[in-house]
């Protein structure tokens, strides 16, 4: 009886287990898909769908309904593929991101997530991105599922066989010119869309250079290339021509399309400006902080629209 008393407290008195902190691993999971600094990342995919979308908008005088409900399913659209990009991305880059002072807190690379738990995850944005893109046609869906299943697998696979990952970055970015230019006209325009490809490859190369650049000395060290390590000491003559060309090719694609003085002030004229008083302040790139250069190449991305939809609205709305 007494050794049952005994049993009974000994039972009693043992320490409680802690419960699972849910929202701890929930704010874990939010942060693998960079849920918690949106839009940023996701907008960069997005602004290429957007040129396409208002130069159909304003060349087929397009009804305000159909421009709103298009631009919004290329929202959800960029979102999911950017978080299920950045989910590969850390996948592909833990064994180096654990060593590197910006990126070893990230949920995998500290070990918080595991692999698996992250490929299944990654299962919820893809299937969201070709929900969303089934609104859009199958003709669409199967664009976006070209460059879904090739280039975008490649690019954080890409600095370890090249120099010039941040030329993939920008083609997988400037195919969206492609498919928000399909999604509305069900034919594509080279004149155009092939300028407004070339603009945004030309455009990711300089950001994304620029966001390598502090990482250089770390991917000298685990071997990986960039064009940040490839440009040396020539980055900023060489990121000039880059940002001239995404210039050019944004000045062209109005042309091509014959857009109004708007687009030229607004969307051609204040990311020249801007572009410019990047490479003209910017002391030393290795420096850089990489979110404020996203954010900061996120506003010129911003005045593009804003410069196409103001010629929208003028011209075709008014």
């Amino acid at each position: 009886m007494s050794d049952n008393k005994a049993t009974l407290k000994s039972k009693s008195t043992t320490p409680a287990q802690p419960a699972p902190k849910v929202g701890a691993d929930c704010k874990l999971y939010w942060r693998l898909t960079r849920m918690h600094v949106w839009p940023t990342g996701g907008d960069l995919v997005w602004f290429p769908a957007m040129w396409a979308l208002l130069m159909s908008a304003y060349r087929l005088s397009l009804p305000p309904r159909t421009v709103a409900v298009h631009a919004l399913v290329h929202a959800v659209a960029c979102t999911f593929a950017h978080s299920a990009g950045c989910i590969w991305n850390d996948i592909c880059d833990r064994d180096i991101d654990k060593h590197v002072e910006r990126t070893k807190t990230r949920p995998i690379a500290s070990g918080e997530i595991t692999v698996p738990a992250a490929l299944l995850l990654m299962e919820i944005p893809a299937l969201g991105y070709f929900a969303t893109m089934s609104y859009l046609g199958s003709g669409t869906m199967t664009l976006g599922a070209m460059v879904f299943f090739t280039v975008a697998p490649i690019y954080p696979l890409s600095k370890r066989f090249t120099n010039w990952p941040q030329l993939v970055l920008g083609v997988n970015c400037a195919w969206n010119a492609i498919v928000g230019w399909y999604a509305v006209n069900h034919t594509v325009d080279w004149s155009v869309v092939g300028s407004l490809s070339l603009g945004m490859t030309c455009w990711a190369v300089h950001f994304d250079t620029v966001y390598a650049s502090p990482d250089k000395k770390f991917d000298k060290e685990f071997g990986v290339y960039s064009c940040a390590i490839l440009f040396g000491d020539y980055i900023r003559p060489i990121l000039s021509l880059f940002c001239a060309a995404f210039v050019g090719c944004l000045a062209y694609a109005g042309y091509a399309n014959h857009q109004g003085p708007l687009y030229y002030a607004i969307a051609v004229g204040y990311p020249a400006l801007g572009l410019l008083w990047q490479l003209v302040t910017t002391d030393n790139f290795e420096t850089q902080d990489g979110i404020k250069i996203i954010k900061a190449n996120a506003s010129i991305g911003y005045l593009t629209v804003a410069g196409l939809l103001a010629d929208y609205v003028y011209e075709v709305v008014l």
